[in-house]
C-alpha cells in the first residue's frame, strides 16, 4: 500500500497517487483539523534521531591542528614519557648515599644534553629541570636546599635514592592507552599527540550541513524589508549552531511557497550535504509543504513532538542523509536545533557523548509550565552560594530572540497547572559556560 502525505492529506492507495493539488488551493475549511502525523515524546523523537546517527566516514588529518575533532582510533603511547631518569627541578643531581657530605661539583647538565660523566661517591653535577640525570646519581636536590662555593656542594638535608626524579614512564609508560576512540580532541589531547611524536590521526569526518529557508515573506537580513515581511535569522542563526556543533555549514538561500521550488532547493540540499536542516513550512497551514516533499522523497520518522517550544519538528531520511524540518519561529527553530539536531550532529562525528550535560538547577523566581507538554525556557545558570541558580531569560515566546540572549541553559519544566515556586529545583539542560 502506498502512501502520499500533499498539504498533510494522507492518501493510501495500491495504485500511482494522484496529480499532487497546490496546497493552497485547499480552502481552509478543507484542512485536516488535526495533524495525521502521532504526537511522539521527546525521549522517543530523540532515540529514533540517534538510531539513525552513525558516524560518519574516517578520514586522516594534519594531529597538531585536529582540534574539536573526534578520534576513530585508539591511541597507545609508542614510548616511554620520560625515555630515562629525569631532573625535576633546578638543584644538583648526586648519589643518596653520601647523605650531607660535601659534594665536588664536577659539571653541569643542561636539558636537552646527554651527559657523558659518571658521578662517584663525593661528587655532584649541576643539573636543570628536565635535564637527563647522568651515570651515577640517583637522586637530585632542589638549589634551595643547597650552598656552592668555590665548587664544594654543602646539602641542608639528606635525599632519598629517586627524590626529585621523574622515573622512565613515570609520566606515560610504553603501550599505555592514552586516548580512545570517540575523545574529543581539546588544548591537552593534542599537546599529547605531539608529546608523544604523533603528528598525523584518524578522526570522523565533519558533517556537512546545509540550512534552507522556507516563506514568501522571508528576505535576506540587508535587503529592503517590504511590509509584512520578515528578515532571514532563523538561516544564519543556525549556520553558526551548526558551526559551533563542529559541521560544516553550507546556506541553500530562501526558497519560496511553491511546491516545485521546495522540492529542487531540498533535493539539491541532499546532494551537497550529509544533513539538510529547513526552516518554516513544517506546520499545517495551506502552503506548509516540507512535510509533503519529505513523504514523498524519503522516510518521515515523526512529524510533531510533545515539546515546547517547537511542537511541528520533524525528522525525515532520505537513504543515509538525515533532515530535520524545524519551525518558523526563531526560539522555536533555535531550540529545537539545541534538542534534537545538535546531538544527532555530534553523532554522526563520532563523538561518545553528544547530548549536552544536564544538571539540576534552583529556581531564583517562580516558573509557570505549559498545560500540555514539557517546556523548555530559556535560562541564565549562574553558580551561587553552593548551588546552580537558575533565572529565566522573561518572556518565553516562540519569536522573542532576545529570550535567547545571553542564555546558557534550557530549563526542562514538566506540564502541569500550578507554578513552579522559586526555590524549587528542576532540571536543566546546560548548553553554555556556567556564569
Amino acid at each position: 500500500m502506498r502512501r502520499l502525505y500533499i498539504g498533510h492529506l494522507c492518501f493510501r492507495s495500491n495504485t500511482a497517487p494522484p496529480a499532487p493539488l497546490a496546497p493552497w488551493s485547499i480552502r481552509m475549511h478543507e484542512m485536516p483539523r488535526e495533524s495525521p502525523y502521532p504526537l511522539v515524546s521527546i525521549d522517543e523523537a530523540l532515540g529514533l534521531i540517534l538510531s539513525h546517527a552513525a558516524p560518519l566516514d574516517i578520514e586522516e588529518v594534519d594531529a597538531l591542528t585536529a582540534d574539536g575533532r573526534v578520534l576513530a582510533e585508539t591511541i597507545c603511547s609508542p614510548e616511554a614519557v620520560p625515555d630515562g631518569p629525569r631532573a625535576a627541578m633546578d638543584g644538583y643531581a648526586l648519589r643518596a648515599a653520601d647523605g650531607l657530605a660535601e659534594r665536588h661539583v664536577v659539571a653541569e647538565v643542561t636539558a636537552g644534553n646527554t651527559p657523558d660523566l659518571v658521578i662517584g661517591p663525593a661528587m655532584a653535577a649541576r643539573i636543570m629541570t628536565g635535564a637527563p640525570m647522568p651515570t651515577g646519581a640517583d637522586a637530585m636536590i632542589p638549589v634551595e636546599f643547597t650552598e656552592e662555593r668555590d665548587g664544594v656542594l654543602r646539602v641542608q638535608r639528606a635525599v632519598q635514592p629517586g627524590d626529585y626524579v621523574h622515573m622512565p614512564g613515570q609520566d606515560i609508560a610504553r603501550g599505555a592507552v592514552v586516548l580512545e576512540q570517540g575523545a574529543l580532541l581539546g588544548p591537552p589531547e593534542v599537546a599529547l599527540l605531539a608529546a608523544l611524536g604523533l603528528t598525523r590521526a584518524r578522526v570522523y569526518r565533519r558533517p556537512r550541513v546545509a540550512v534552507l529557508s522556507t516563506g514568501d515573506e522571508i528576505v535576506e537580513p540587508g535587503t529592503p524589508r517590504p511590509p509584512g515581511s520578515v528578515r532571514d535569522s532563523n538561516r544564519y542563526a543556525l549556520l553558526a549552531a551548526a558551526r559551533e556543533a563542529g559541521c560544516a555549514p553550507r546556506s541553500l538561500g530562501i526558497v519560496r511557497d511553491d511546491l516545485a521550488a521546495q522540492r529542487g532547493a531540498v533535493l539539491r540540499g541532499l546532494e551537497q550535504a550529509d544533513v539538510l536542516i529547513t526552516t518554516g513550512g513544517a506546520s499545517m497551514g495551506t502552503r506548509d509543504l516540507i512535510k509533503t516533499i519529505l513523504a514523498e522523497i524519503g522516510t518521515i520518522h515523526f512529524g510533531r513532538v510533545a515539546f515546547k517550544p517547537g511542537k511541528p519538528t520533524t525528522f525525515a531520511t532520505v537513504g543515509e542523509k538525515l533532515i530535520f524540518g524545524l519551525p518558523g519561529y526563531p526560539v522555536s527553530s533555535l531550540v529545537s536545533f539545541e534538542v534534537f539536531a545538535r546531538p544527532a550532529l555530534r553523532a554522526l562525528q563520532g563523538d561518545a557523548r553528544p547530548l549536552r550535560p544536564r544538571a539540576r538547577v534552583t529556581l531564583a523566581a517562580p516558573v509557570r509550565p505549559a498545560p500540555d507538554r514539557p517546556e523548555y525556557q530559556r535560562i541564565v545558570v549562574r553558580w551561587a552560594d553552593g548551588r546552580l541558580l537558575a533565572t529565566t531569560t522573561g518572556a518565553q515566546g516562540s519569536s522573542r530572540l532576545l529570550s535567547l540572549r545571553g542564555a546558557n541553559g534550557l530549563l526542562i519544566v514538566p506540564p502541569g497547572n500550578h507554578e513552579y515556586p522559586a526555590g524549587a529545583e528542576l532540571e536543566a539542560m546546560l548548553t553554555g559556560p556556567l556564569l
